[in-house]
């Protein structure tokens, strides 16, 4: 028994599935999961010495590779001072200015992680509005508060679990469902619920089904619909946020919501979230106003170091850091065309899908070919490259991945995808 599987052996003792967040468990791949020992850069090291190019990269917020320097230094220096306080600092406000600075919002408050965002976006459009259903799209994920698990992506369909048990059938009424990029299926729920809806929830570039971009004039039609019926537009960008550009998805794609959740890249790396929006209506947020929310670590002083320290790297790179990340993630999805997989990308975002197609919904992101994805995951960590071990997840680009590196992983995906069945 290597090291790896030891380790998750003794883990499934005193943790459920011995993992702390499903998807890590392998299951979708039959495998024992990696136990990592450490990062630099674009590699992961395992718990038996092996390492790996790596594409997860903590699930996105590594724009800058594991340990980068600056960020760790300023973690470091700040956690000398003092853990947590439970109290404000200066540098909450100075992360607060940096998103603004990006991405058009007005006020923003810190919490945890994206599924808090998420979870306090939709309260307060609620408040706002004094409307209580919401809608949202069939594999979309906005974490795992209770409204907002049904339909939903990433783990949820990895484990053959659109739903979760332990939600109260009425809750989950509040929660209308529909189809990504079928403007006419959130029109229909509109016109059935009149003066019902407090918001529409979308991820821009939907990212938990794999990747499947917005087509032209979804998002768009979302803004018009929403300003047609008096709802609020939350736009989920804790995986797209500072990744598919400096403004995030609304900037790449010129449309503005009333409210965004963010994530990932905003804390660095470490456990930090925000949401943020119009001022009007985040002014509507405890103390000013009605709508409570509260957190003990929220902009805790090391969380707020590390996205502070990410935010100011990307502002002062930003002309430079986003072509490059382009670059690098045509690289990757001509060598899967090459080797006749369809692959979907945005920016440093991409999937590539065992089907005949690159999905454009949920429905078809069902058709694809899981036991050929499994094949292909593993042919990849033999070759020194670690992928999402999941059909229903994106690959992640840094700006640390080598061009030599990427050049292997092109090779890599070219002898992984041989000979695999496509599927319908």
């Amino acid at each position: 028994m290597n090291e790896s599987s030891r380790l998750f052996a003794e883990a499934k003792k005193v943790i459920p599935g011995g993992v702390n967040s499903p998807v890590r468990a392998f299951r979708a791949v039959g495998r024992d999961p990696l136990f990592i020992a450490g990062g630099y850069k674009d590699v992961i090291e395992d718990a038996d010495g092996n390492r790996y190019i790596d594409y997860v990269m903590s699930w996105g917020p590594l724009l800058f590779g594991h340990a980068k320097e600056e960020i760790v230094s300023a973690v470091a220096e700040t956690v000398k001072r003092g853990l947590s306080f439970g109290a404000p600092t200066g540098r909450e406000t100075a992360l607060a200015e940096e998103i603004c600075f990006a991405t058009g919002a007005e006020m923003v408050r810190l919490v945890n992680s994206g599924t808090e965002a998420c979870m306090s976006a939709i309260r307060l459009a609620r408040g706002y509005t004094g409307r209580d259903k919401i809608i949202k799209f069939e594999g979309c994920y906005h974490g795992h508060s209770d409204g907002l698990l049904v339909k939903a992506g990433s783990g949820c369909l990895t484990g053959a679990m659109p739903d979760s048990a332990g939600v109260p059938a009425a809750y989950a009424a509040q929660t209308l469902v529909a189809r990504y990029n079928d403007t006419e299926s959130v029109k229909a729920l509109f016109e059935a619920n009149p003066g019902e809806i407090a918001c529409v929830i979308a991820e821009p570039v939907a990212a938990n089904m794999g990747v499947v971009p917005p087509e032209e004039g979804f998002l768009p039609s979302l803004r018009k619909l929403c300003d047609r019926y008096g709802a609020l537009l939350i736009f989920d960008e804790v995986i797209t946020g500072f990744r598919v550009a400096y403004g995030g998805a609304a900037e790449r794609y010129g449309v503005l919501p009333d409210l965004f959740a963010f994530g990932k890249i905003v804390g660095g790396g470490m456990p930090l979230a925000a949401y943020a929006g119009r001022r009007e209506i985040m002014r509507c947020v405890a103390p000013v106003g009605k709508v409570y929310q509260a957190g003990t670590l929220s902009g805790n002083p090391a969380a707020v170091a590390a996205g502070l320290k990410m935010l100011e790297l990307i502002r002062e790179r930003k002309d430079s850091i986003y072509p490059l990340l382009e670059e690098k993630g045509a690289d990757l999805e001509r060598a899967f065309r090459a080797a006749g997989v369809p692959v979907n990308r945005v920016g440093s975002l991409l999937s590539p899908f065992f089907a005949k197609a690159a999905p454009k919904s949920y429905e078809d992101v069902q058709r694809c070919d899981a036991h050929a994805f499994a094949a292909y995951f593993s042919r990849m960590l033999e070759r020194g490259v670690y992928v999402a071990p999941s059909p229903f997840e994106a690959m992640f680009v840094s700006a640390e991945h080598t061009k030599d590196h990427i050049g292997k992983t092109c090779e890599a995906i070219a002898q992984a995808c041989e000979g695999l069945a496509v599927g319908s």
